[in-house]
């Protein structure tokens, strides 16, 4: 399959492929520096006992106004929450104006790919063609929109 890079492992071998590299739509841009540091500060206060994989996320509105989250795990896994949406869901019930862009950094070798959850929850609550900056620790970022990030996404209009 094109964009997909898969070793060899012993998952591989009971039919399991692990996929080490997917191309997420975008271009390389930098970010200003203030907005990395909300960012990579909210990366800071995670809650990861069990992934050890802190996250760190900044919603941005139409004010300005920034609004940080981070990852919280729990023993019950399903019960945890990406720093993504902990950021939009603040931003929701904090702020009177629309989401502007969102920010999300990890520690990973590209920047880093949000879960399907999140980019469900981004889809719901932002514009298409609202800004997603995605980066790493290591300062390499790349600008996409949330458009891109879910093509055929699942939407109120599909509720009938």
């Amino acid at each position: 399959m094109k964009g997909y890079e898969v070793y060899e492992s012993e998952e591989k071998k009971k039919g399991w492929a692990r996929v080490s590299w997917y191309p997420i739509p975008g271009e390389r841009v930098e970010v200003d520096k203030q907005l990395e540091e909300k960012v990579l500060a909210a990366r800071s206060r995670a809650y990861v006992p069990y992934s050890h994989f802190p996250v760190g996320a900044v919603a941005v509105d139409q004010a300005g106004h920034t609004y940080s989250g981070a990852n919280v795990e729990n023993a019950s896994y399903p019960l945890g929450m990406c720093a993504e949406r902990v950021a939009l869901f603040k931003l929701v019930t904090e702020s009177t104006h629309a989401p502007q862009a969102l920010y999300v950094i990890g520690d990973t070798e590209g920047p880093i790919s949000p879960c399907g959850a999140c980019r469900q929850v981004m889809v719901e609550l932002c514009p298409p063609e609202m800004p997603v900056y995605l980066g790493n620790v290591r300062g390499e970022w790349i600008e996409t929109t949330v458009a891109a990030l879910l093509p055929g996404a699942f939407t109120d209009r599909d509720l009938g």
